[in-house]
């Protein structure tokens, strides 16, 4: 229990792991369970996103510490303990990842109708791993709810997915286990050497500069590609373009902040000369991620692709952001992890209202649907406007402050990450142009119904959260402020205290 006796983390992180046995003893008539299934789901993810409220309502700002802090002596044996907390750098991804999972099950209600049961519990525990994985403060913890996720997604893609979506599961967890095979030999490297897996025991553990750049390729296998950083990207487009809309939302909102996540916190505060060392290197894949992808966005015919490739190039700022090192650089890139989250799976949720009328995702396919849908036009186009970071909206706080962290290292950093928001308008509006705008060509494109109930009560928190993040970005930047300094503060001592013993 933590120290207000009341184990919070714990029952966020495994409540939607017994609603998902619970859905597995439904018996009965197969629509019936199907019925069960989505309304038991559901609930269970209310009910956690309610519980989660209270991390947000009772957390301590001022406090730089890791909060709500629950330890369990578990393989006290060899010093792995079950160790959880939250502090200002994950706790707001808690949230996130409970307010999706509610959004994507209600997303799922009619468009999935085969294996429902199934489903519903891949995705409780899909939950469970999510949380559980920004809570975890022991590597091994953390280490089981990072690899834990795959498994769920996995089947997400491979069972519920689109044509090619077999090779899609396999792809995508190939490259991401490859990388984290890397990840576990650098962690039992760290165990050898202190004795402990636990998180906060190992920040204090002086590691020489020389190891540091071992353990730094290690850890970067792993989060690059999860982020996923150019070139190991290959993996997210056809993920995106097979995988169901609410895997899509996951996959996009949660799943490619894990690796942005782990660089946060374990490359910068255990590995301090490694991660200044290879800042340059990052800087160069941010940037070229930025450019490149946003290119091969603007050539997409489909709009699965054209999402999934701004998504590549929006986490280059991300990256750009965390390796700038000053408090600037990463509250913004925290923020515009925040933001992605939502503007992305909102997208592809806009994509998944038009798939499930017409069953199509080629841009071409489409044109003048602003004049028979309105209300959805109006969704796309406020999501639109969010993600090429105008003013007012979720994308632009976070990579305003990018661009001023960036300028203070370099100049020409900081035009990389500007560049960004030049090419993610070109992309963007690209596609609202060809999709809403222009002349109706197809006759079956007439008869298309506007938003249902059930979609508009989808849509309606990522609206109210992208607006309130854009509008009041300070609400949410003064959950990362503690933490973040203290992590700039951390990280230049430590570069100090080098440069000293040099001299």
């Amino acid at each position: 229990m933590n120290a207000a006796g009341f184990p919070l983390l714990s029952l966020l992180t495994f409540l939607p792991l017994a609603g998902a046995l619970f859905i597995l003893t439904l018996r009965g008539e197969e629509k019936v369970v199907a019925e069960n299934a989505r309304w038991t789901a559901l609930w269970t993810s209310l009910i956690v996103f309610a519980l989660s409220l209270i991390l947000w309502f009772r957390f301590d700002k001022a406090d730089p510490g890791f909060q709500f802090v629950e330890r369990l002596d578990w393989l006290a044996d060899i010093g792995i303990t079950y160790h959880m907390g939250v502090d200002g750098i994950s706790v707001l991804f808690v949230l996130l990842s409970t307010l999706l999972t509610p959004i994507c099950i209600l997303a799922s209600w009619d468009a999935i109708q085969n294996r429902v049961r199934e489903y519903m519990v891949a995705f409780l525990v899909l939950e469970t791993m999510m949380v559980g994985m920004f809570c975890a403060l022991d590597f091994i913890v953390f280490y089981i709810f990072f690899e834990g996720v795959l498994i769920p997604m996995f089947l997400i893609i491979g069972v519920w997915g689109g044509k090619r979506r077999v090779y899609a599961s396999f792809k995508f967890f190939l490259y991401t286990l490859l990388g984290s095979v890397l990840m576990l030999l650098a962690i039992l490297l760290l165990w050898y050497r202190a004795g402990t897996t636990d998180i906060p025991t190992l920040f204090q553990h002086a590691i020489p500069p020389a190891l540091q750049t071992w353990i730094f390729l290690a850890f970067f296998a792993s989060f690059a590609v999860k982020v996923p950083m150019w070139p190991f990207h290959t993996w997210l487009p056809d993920a995106h373009v097979e995988a169901p809309t609410a895997g899509s939302v996951i996959l996009a909102g949660v799943l490619l902040k894990m690796g942005a996540y782990g660089f946060l916190r374990f490359s910068l505060p255990m590995l301090p000369h490694a991660s200044a060392d290879f800042a340059p290197f990052i800087y160069a894949l941010s940037i070229i991620a930025v450019v490149y992808t946003s290119l091969v966005a603007l050539a997409q015919e489909d709009m699965k692709k054209l999402i999934a490739y701004s998504s590549v190039a929006h986490m280059g700022i991300v990256t750009l952001g965390i390796f700038t090192f000053n408090a600037q650089g990463l509250s913004g890139a925290l923020f515009t992890m925040l933001s992605h989250g939502v503007v992305s799976g909102a997208l592809f949720l806009c994509v998944g209202v038009l798939y499930d009328r017409v069953h199509s995702r080629e841009i071409a396919r489409y044109g003048g649907v602003a004049k028979i849908m309105p209300a959805y036009a109006l969704v796309f186009m406020l999501f639109t406007m969010a993600s090429v970071a105008l003013p007012g909206l979720a994308g632009f706080p976070g990579e305003l402050l990018v661009i001023v962290g960036a300028w203070k290292i370099n100049p020409w950093v900081a035009f990389g990450a500007a560049l960004g928001m030049i090419l993610g308008a070109a992309y963007m509006l690209f596609l609202y142009k060809r999709v809403a705008f222009g002349r109706i060509t197809r006759e079956d494109l007439r008869g298309l119904a506007d938003m249902s109930p059930r979609e508009h009560l989808v849509f309606a928190p990522l609206i109210l959260l992208a607006v309130w993040m854009g509008v009041h970005p300070q609400s949410f930047l003064s959950f990362f402020e503690a933490s973040v300094n203290a992590l700039v503060v951390r990280h230049e001592a430590a570069l100090a205290a080098t440069r000293l013993a040099g001299m």
